[in-house]
């Protein structure tokens, strides 16, 4: 029992700044405050406080369950992972298609397709002008 409990309290070398600013990321991107998606995961609202004030490293756990909240993973979060991409991460496009309904996913899967399909055509529209110069 003693020995599980440390596993889940020890999360190793850990940018607290990087994390903190990475929670804020997502949240902004999932539209909800820092303090609501500690609480509503089950971090703990006092998480980012307790780091920024006490230096406390928060759990395995709750760093997980934070990172699910916010569509995401835990490498993502702690900074592990640059995803290098200027649009939003690509986990929470999948979480915000996730929440549609099956009929709301195939208008979406219909429309991007269509996208798809035209940028398609510029691109070969825009490749046959430039070998005419």
């Amino acid at each position: 029992m003693w020995i599980s409990t440390i596993a889940k309290e020890v999360i190793l070398p850990l940018d607290k700044e990087l994390f903190v600013q990475n929670i804020k990321k997502y949240c902004v991107a999932k539209g909800v405050k820092p303090t609501i998606a500690c609480r509503e995961s089950g971090a703990g609202i006092n998480l980012i406080n307790k780091m920024e004030s006490r230096g406390s490293i928060p759990s395995v756990e709750k760093v997980q369950l934070l990172a699910q909240y916010l569509g995401t993973t835990t490498s993502e979060l702690l900074g592990e992972d640059d995803p290098g991409l200027d649009g939003p991460a690509q986990p929470y496009l999948v979480m915000r298609y996730n929440s549609l309904s099956p009929e709301s996913q195939d208008k979406l899967m219909t429309f991007l397709e269509y996208l798809v399909a035209e940028e398609s055509k510029k691109n070969v529209s825009d490749s046959d002008t430039r070998k005419g110069e």
